[in-house]
């Protein structure tokens, strides 16, 4: 058995080596490093895969969401509503742009962004819901698109960690994530379901102005003359060589996000009915790709520290996502939040760990995990 990886992106290359190779060399030898024919292409397999009219690779998910805002035409002071449960960048953006980001908490099941609550946090000056579709998981789109539309908002899809899921209408038709909103976002970090060999991310919209909106400012604001800028934009481009490695494995991400769903069932059988753990849920209303593949330990913080201290003895990885909840980074103090604001995100922090997931986890690995994660499990949690 090989050694057990929290993510295997050198075991994920390896069975697609000619793929990768055969296309890097091609970049290489055309000397097209930045945009180019492999960027172009890309671009356009992405567009068919996600079914969206307008695809704008940039240079990593955090540029992707600042674009994001910054096409929106909003003023300093407006607010944007996002979850209090998620990776840091989410709301990062959201302050870098002298924005306002207002947390609202999230379902104890999803993990995802509370839609029955957002309503009570809607004031004058907001103007964007921003959702995350965390761990792989969709987030509840139809009532938070009825809210917006109701109240005049723009949604920005954070689907940096759920690119190839689909969200389920209550009609039975369905959209990838990422494309159901005004905007949609991604990130293309190794880890990523589709990661590249560097940084790199991109935007989704079904808008043609929002596209030439977000297209000039990740060229410095140039649409047509490289010397006569129009607006304040940034420099956040993908290169042609994480293009093309994106478009060798665009091939197969069908078949890595089952290979994640296949894996999580097998944890989901293996770890059922034990005391005082929760397996990830899977809503109705979509298709989770499990990203990551998340337990809650409802004995809370002080045994997962435990359990997670064990399983690092035994070198069975495993991580914590997320141990503090955005209100109680120190970074977003001055915009107010205690402990106690948000209680769902504060309990998951000290609830949650994420065992290895990736595309090419075997059976007798899983079985392995399982068998020393229950070993250190049982007798911390019956101590």
């Amino acid at each position: 058995m090989n050694p057990i990886q929290m993510v295997d992106t050198v075991t994920q290359y390896r069975k697609i080596k000619a793929e990768i190779d055969s296309a890097v060399m091609q970049v290489i030898e055309s000397g097209q490093y930045i945009g180019g024919n492999a960027v172009q292409t890309f671009r356009q397999d992405l567009e068919k895969f996600l079914n969206v009219p307008y695809v704008i690779p940039c240079a990593n998910g955090t540029d992707a969401l600042q674009v994001a805002l910054m096409s929106l035409g909003l003023k300093p002071g407006d607010e944007v509503i996002t979850p209090a449960f998620t990776y840091f960048a989410t709301a990062e953006v959201v302050a870098l742009l002298n924005l306002t980001p207002v947390f609202v908490d999230v379902d104890p099941q999803t993990f995802n962004i509370d839609v029955d609550q957002i309503a009570a946090k809607i004031t004058p000056k907001t103007k964007v819901i921003l959702p995350v579709h965390l761990f792989g998981q969709p987030a509840d789109m139809a009532p938070l698109l009825a809210l917006a539309k109701e109240n005049g908002l723009f949604v920005v899809e954070d689907a940096a960690q759920a690119i190839g899921s689909e969200y389920v209408f209550p009609d039975g038709t369905s959209q990838k994530v990422g494309t159901i909103g005004d905007i949609g976002t991604t990130s293309f970090y190794p880890s990523k379901n589709l990661g590249a060999f560097g940084d790199g991310g991109a935007l989704f919209t079904r808008d043609e102005e929002f596209a030439a909106r977000i297209t000039r400012i990740c060229n410095h604001g140039v649409s047509k003359n490289r010397y006569l800028h129009e607006v304040i934009g940034v420099n956040s481009r993908l290169d042609g060589v994480q293009a093309a490695i994106l478009s060798a494995k665009l091939r197969h991400l069908t078949e890595y996000n089952s290979a994640r769903q296949a894996a999580a069932d097998q944890y989901d059988q293996l770890l059922s009915g034990i005391s005082g753990l929760i397996t990830p849920y899977r809503a109705p209303y979509g298709n989770h790709v499990f990203h990551q593949y998340t337990l809650r330990l409802t004995a809370g913080r002080e045994v997962r520290d435990a359990v997670k201290s064990g399983l690092d003895a035994l070198k069975i990885p495993s991580m914590i996502y997320y141990p503090v909840p955005l209100h109680l980074q120190e970074a977003y103090a001055p915009y107010g939040y205690s402990a106690g604001d948000f209680p769902v995100s504060e309990q998951l922090s000290a609830e949650v760990i994420s065992l290895p997931m990736h595309s090419e986890l075997t059976s007798d690995q899983i079985e392995y995990i399982v068998q020393h994660f229950l070993a250190v499990y049982q007798p911390i949690y019956s101590s």
